[in-house]
């Protein structure tokens, strides 16, 4: 059974055992992103905390892949918890609309450490988070995954997604092709 969690001083050892193993709660950055999270829960675990929930998108820029940065958008993170962190689950948007800028791959991102994959924790954690979403005032969100990430896709399905198109990504994140889902709230 997991839930999802405000992450929290009383969870941040739990995750940061998880970073430190070499997870990644970034799909595009990778242990890049690990390094920076580690870096910012060093110097102020509280602030780091606090960053993660932004429903105001009033905290710093997001820097991109590439490098660039871009105003961040309102959103918030949870962690997939089962007694300790099992992941990460994110929500953004904007607004007023249902529509996101072109550098924003998804209304809902997630990652699941490596040795808990293959459990379900991805699918009833979207799940959890499409109640967040529809809280909001989303009508759907749009989830996008590479073409070869299979486990992704049947998450996405098993929720109710459907596919509604390929495409190419932003050219900072290298214009790779991708898949986009949208999930009817």
């Amino acid at each position: 059974m997991i839930e999802l969690v405000k992450p929290a001083l009383e969870h941040l050892p739990s995750y940061k055992a998880a970073l430190e193993r070499g997870w990644s709660p970034d799909n595009v950055r990778l242990l890049d992103a690990t390094r920076e999270q580690l870096a910012a829960i060093e110097k102020d675990p509280a602030t780091f905390l606090g960053d993660l929930d932004d429903s105001d998108g009033k905290g710093p820029p997001i820097t991109l892949p590439d490098g660039s940065t871009v105003p961040r958008l309102p959103g918030f993170r949870r962690w997939i918890w089962d007694g300790e962190v099992a992941g990460s689950i994110g929500l953004r948007w904007q607004y007023g609309t249902a529509a996101l800028p072109s550098h924003v791959l998804g209304h809902i991102g997630y990652a699941v450490v490596p040795w808990k994959r293959g459990r379900g924790y991805a699918t009833e954690a979207l799940r959890l988070m499409l109640v967040e979403a529809r809280a909001v005032g989303l009508p759907f969100v749009e989830i996008t995954c590479k073409p070869h990430n299979v486990p992704s896709q049947k998450v996405v399905l098993a929720n109710g997604g459907r596919l509604v198109g390929r495409f190419f990504e932003d050219a900072a994140y290298g214009g790779a092709e991708s898949l986009r889902y949208r999930i009817d709230l």
